[in-house]
C-alpha cells in the first residue's frame, strides 16, 4: 500500500467515527485529506500534480454541492468529498462518487427498512436522528473501493 491509500484509510476511518458518533464531521478531517492529497500529488508530479489535486478538490466539492443546496446532505460531507478529491484527483474522484452513490443507496434502503420496523415508541428527537443517514461511511467506502486495483 502506498501513502495515498494510507491517507484515504486514516481519513476515512476518522470521518466515519466522527459522523457516527456526533452526526457531523470535524473540519480537520477533510483538511487532512486536502493537505495529504496536495502533498501526495506534489511529491509525485510537482506543480502539475498540485494542480491535478486542486482540480480533484473542486470536482469533489461540485459533486455533492447540489445535494447540500437541496438540503439532502450536510456541509461536512461536501467538504469531505472535496478533501478526498484532492487525494484522488478528478478522474478517480468521479469513480469514487459513483461507488459512494451505490453504497449510499444501499444504506438508505437499509435505514428505511430498519426505521419502518423500529419507528414506533421513539421520541421526536430519536425519530429525526433515525431519519438522517450519516453519509461518511458511504463516502469512505466509495473512496476505498475506487482505490482497489483493477485487473
Amino acid at each position: 500500500m502506498n501513502a495515498q491509500v494510507w491517507i484515504a484509510m486514516l481519513v476515512g476511518v476518522a470521518a466515519v467515527i466522527d459522523d457516527l458518533r456526533r452526526r457531523q464531521i470535524a473540519n480537520w478531517i477533510p483538511l487532512a485529506a486536502l493537505a495529504g492529497g496536495l502533498g501526495w500529488h506534489l511529491g509525485q508530479s510537482g506543480w502539475k500534480g498540485a494542480l491535478y489535486s486542486m482540480g480533484g478538490a473542486a470536482a469533489g466539492f461540485a459533486v455533492f454541492l447540489i445535494f447540500y443546496l437541496l438540503g439532502g446532505m450536510g456541509g461536512g460531507d461536501v467538504k469531505l468529498m472535496a478533501g478526498f478529491g484532492a487525494l484522488l484527483g478528478a478522474g478517480r474522484l468521479l469513480e469514487a462518487a459513483l461507488w459512494t452513490a451505490g453504497v449510499g443507496g444501499a444504506m438508505a434502503l437499509l435505514a428505511v427498512t430498519a426505521g419502518w420496523w423500529r419507528g414506533r415508541g421513539q421520541t421526536e428527537k430519536q425519530q429525526v436522528r433515525m431519519e438522517s443517514i450519516p453519509y461518511a461511511p458511504a463516502i469512505a467506502l466509495g473512496v476505498w473501493l475506487s482505490l482497489v486495483p483493477k485487473g
